[in-house]
């Protein structure tokens, strides 16, 4: 019921019958949206390579050129013998394999066959923080979902109020909030959201959550997500 009231209020209420907050939207879904592809430059698979990441690259039967250990530098490119500098920011390892490939072959290497490998990263992580055992900045490699991200953190603390997390989002500039239930999606209740880099996780942190207090003085049980549209001065 709770859910088809949320849906009922994104498709039909206007800011206004919300509370009158010009700043708050509630959107139609209880999903975030997906970041793009220079969202999350600075987590979807496959991985986008950014600034001061290290790699490592092979190049098969060249010993000379295998097992060397590179760092992107902070704008987004990397040197490699007989390749020259590349700019490797934005790209996946795989692309990155075609594209020393291709210069190495233009350099008369013979079939080239390339390996490149992510050792660290330092340019996607997300942030979490509030009543976790160890708030920080952690990388993101391959799909990290909000369940994930908080076991990171090393679990909540004792008194985490789990009605009570709140990720915030940047998608082609608008900033989005989400409001989640940890226990519900424990409990199977929906499923556990998709976090993705540069996110900022904050559980228990009522700062957060009264973003939503107009939506949940309606509707005030949150066994569904909740999302808005904020203002990007807001928080």
């Amino acid at each position: 019921m709770l859910a088809s009231g949320v849906a009922a209020l994104a498709a039909c209420a206007g800011p206004a019958e919300l509370g009158g907050n010009p700043k708050l939207e509630v959107l139609a879904g209880n999903q975030l949206p997906m970041p793009g592809r220079t969202d999350v430059q600075s987590s979807t698979t496959p991985y986008y390579v950014g600034p001061f990441d290290r790699l490592v690259i092979d190049v098969f039967g060249i010993e000379e050129l295998s097992a060397r250990e590179v760092q992107v530098d902070a704008s987004g490119r990397i040197s490699f013998p007989l390749a020259g500098t590349v700019n490797v920011s934005g790209m996946t390892p795989v692309e990155i394999e075609g594209e020393l490939s291709r210069l190495l072959a233009a350099q008369y290497i013979r079939n080239p066959q390339v390996t490149v490998n992510l050792k660290e990263t330092l340019s996607r992580v997300v942030t979490v923080e509030g009543q976790v055992k160890k708030p920080g900045l952690y990388p993101v490699v391959g799909r990290m979902t909000l369940m994930r991200a908080i076991a990171t953190a090393e679990g909540t603390s004792e008194y985490s109020q789990l009605d009570d997390i709140v990720v915030f989002r940047t998608v082609d500039g608008q900033d989005y909030a989400a409001l989640y239930n940890l226990d519900a999606i424990r409990h199977g209740a929906y499923p556990d959201p998709d976090i993705f880099a540069g996110d900022v996780v904050m559980v228990g942190e009522s700062r957060g959550r009264l973003l939503f207090k107009d939506v949940l003085a309606t509707a005030p049980a949150l066994l569904t997500p909740l999302v808005i549209a904020i203002d990007r001065f807001t928080r």
